[in-house]
């Protein structure tokens, strides 16, 4: 009666084991078949749906959502896309979407690059740059007010007067500088980089080589005056009607001199007749 007993717990317990065998295929079979999940996955994805694309990825990979019309798909990719930051999970790496007006992010709190139309400040994108910033259209961000500098005064150059150094009592001198950083478009504006004031100089002859203009200009008048004077041609036995205005004017002061001569010449005759 023992024996028997221990052989019908044993052809139950085999009959028990085949029936749970029996339950684990049908239910490996019953996974495979299941419509949402591919055999066939590629791209990167560790399990995928050939409706939903990948619903996990492999090792290292992010798993973005991408919307194609009114559907979204998953992808893995080996990094964010733009507009995208990444954060790694123990079981998954997501990415996930920077906020509306940011166009590139290090995570939700901190952008890189915004979108059109704001300006980067401190990892956020605002309308308007704060109080003592100014933006920049080119980089669109918001930076510091750059003001204009300028170098220190050359020392004063020499005192002149219509280009000479030398023939007058009162002249100019000026100095300049330059201009080391412009500034930006709401930084204080640049001021002259040149100052003139009046002088006063000793006065002193020009040294020859050191006229100016008008020095020049009176030597050839004088040396044009002196051929003159010596072009003109004796007018003893010409006709005084055919005179010249200016051979009649050097004729009377020619006579002048002489009868001034002779009434010298006359006095000391005189003199020396009392004596």
């Amino acid at each position: 009666m023992h024996l028997r007993l221990i052989s019908w717990f044993f052809i139950i317990l085999n009959f028990m084991e085949y029936i749970g065998s029996q339950n684990a295929s049908r239910g490996r079979r019953q996974r495979r078949m299941h419509p949402n999940v591919s055999q066939g996955c590629q791209g990167g994805c560790a399990t995928c749906s050939d409706y939903n694309g990948c619903l996990s990825c492999k090792p290292k990979l992010f798993f973005v959502l991408e919307r194609i019309g009114m559907k979204q798909i998953g992808v893995c990719l080996s990094s964010c896309p733009s507009g995208y930051y990444g954060t790694r999970y123990p079981d998954i790496n997501k990415c996930t979407k920077c906020k509306a007006d940011c166009d590139t992010c290090f995570n939700k709190n901190f952008c890189t690059k915004c979108k059109s139309g704001f300006y980067l400040h401190l990892g956020k994108c605002l309308d308007n740059c704060p109080e003592g910033l100014e933006a920049n259209n080119h980089t669109m961000e918001c930076v510091n007010i750059v003001h204009c500098e300028a170098s220190e005064w050359s020392p004063w150059g020499p005192c002149t007067k219509k280009g000479k150094t030398c023939g007058f009592k009162r002249g100019t001198e000026t100095r300049v500088r330059e201009i080391i950083q412009h500034p930006s478009a709401k930084g204080n504006l640049c001021p002259p980089t040149s100052e003139t004031r009046k002088c006063a100089v000793q006065r002193k002859k020009c040294q020859k080589g050191e006229r100016g203009k008008k020095g020049r200009e009176r030597k050839r008048k004088k040396l044009n005056k002196e051929e003159n004077k010596d072009a003109i041609p004796d007018n003893k036995g010409l006709d005084p009607s055919r005179e010249t205005p200016e051979q009649r004017e050097n004729k009377d002061k020619q006579q002048q001199k002489k009868r001034k001569v002779q009434e010298k010449q006359q006095k000391s005759v005189s003199v020396s007749t009392v004596h």
